[in-house]
């Protein structure tokens, strides 16, 4: 089991998802922000190693406007050696990769355009892992989409939609159930549809369901994984924030509520994302709160 947290990191000065404005766009401004984005993400890297964080979501914005139209600089060849270098990292120090594209790629959306605009996502999201020569255990996680006012038809042109993707995609892609339309069920009928792996959010079980999570749904849910090909079982943990939204993700971890999701995740190894507001202060505490975990000093040791 590794532990991690996703794109940013507030213990240091230093940001991997810089951007800029569409007007200011040029070649000059993307490659200097780049440039900073690829530097950073080495030094978040480098800083969860040294605290045994070996799970990290990178963030969508690494290259500014990646798959907008005004973008035709080849960013891939100009940082092919940086990416490689990055990804030797990665590797050497066996951390679990992932990406998450906002929630405007909907495979499933009624709308072609939004249907081809999240295609030119999914496929900058791939390149980058394939750039950095990472196993097909890296992953690109999505939600199911839009329910359009009909359920049943939007799950249908999702696995539809789903068997027309490159396998540059293919081979990365995994679905997770959503806090409001898309339940663990759902996900389950398209993976059996698709062979799709299903990330369990937990958080969003809880809100859409007021209930933790039994051993049951992780039962279901680690079968649609192939250990091989596809890596552990991912999991992105979170708690309730202690006031506002039902839906707003906690500031810090809940230690009580982290040691419950331990018990009951006990007999699966699995790689946890902690989605919780304070980044890797709440990893790390994770980290050693799981410390006597036999699944973290399973893969400690086989470091």
């Amino acid at each position: 089991m590794r532990i991690g947290y996703p794109c940013i990191n507030r213990s240091l000065s230093c940001s991997s998802n810089k951007t800029f404005r569409l007007k200011s766009y040029s070649e000059e401004h993307l490659v200097e922000t780049v440039r900073n984005n690829l530097d950073c993400l080495l030094k978040i890297l480098e800083f969860n190693v040294e605290n045994a964080l070996f799970f990290f979501r990178i963030t969508s914005d690494l290259i500014p406007f990646a798959s907008h139209p005004i973008n035709t600089f080849n960013w891939q060849d100009y940082f092919r050696s940086d990416f490689e270098f990055i990804g030797k990292f990665i590797l050497r120090n066996r951390i679990r990769i992932s990406m998450h594209p906002d929630q405007f790629t909907l495979i499933n959306s009624v709308k072609e355009e939004i249907f081809e605009r999240s295609l030119l996502e999914l496929k900058y999201h791939a390149k980058v892992l394939d750039l950095m020569k990472l196993d097909t255990s890296a992953k690109i996680q999505i939600h199911v989409g839009g329910a359009y006012g009909d359920k049943k038809k939007s799950i249908e042109r999702f696995v539809t939609r789903y068997r027309t993707l490159d396998e540059s995609i293919l081979r990365r892609l995994v679905i997770e159930n959503d806090d409001k339309l898309f339940d663990v069920d759902d996900c389950l009928e398209i993976s059996a549809q698709t062979k799709i792996p299903v990330l369990f959010d937990f958080f969003h079980h809880t809100v859409n369901h007021r209930t933790f999570p039994g051993k049951n749904h992780f039962e279901l849910i680690v079968k649609t994984w192939n250990r091989n090909s596809d890596g552990l079982p991912m999991v992105d943990y979170s708690s309730k924030k202690n006031s506002g939204r039902a839906t707003s993700h906690a500031d810090s971890i809940n230690a009580e509520d982290f040691a419950r999701f331990l018990r009951i995740t006990e007999p699966f190894d699995i790689d946890v994302m902690l989605e919780i507001k304070d980044k890797e202060r709440s990893a790390i505490q994770a980290s050693k709160l799981a410390m006597t975990d036999l699944r973290i000093c399973a893969f400690l040791e086989g470091r």
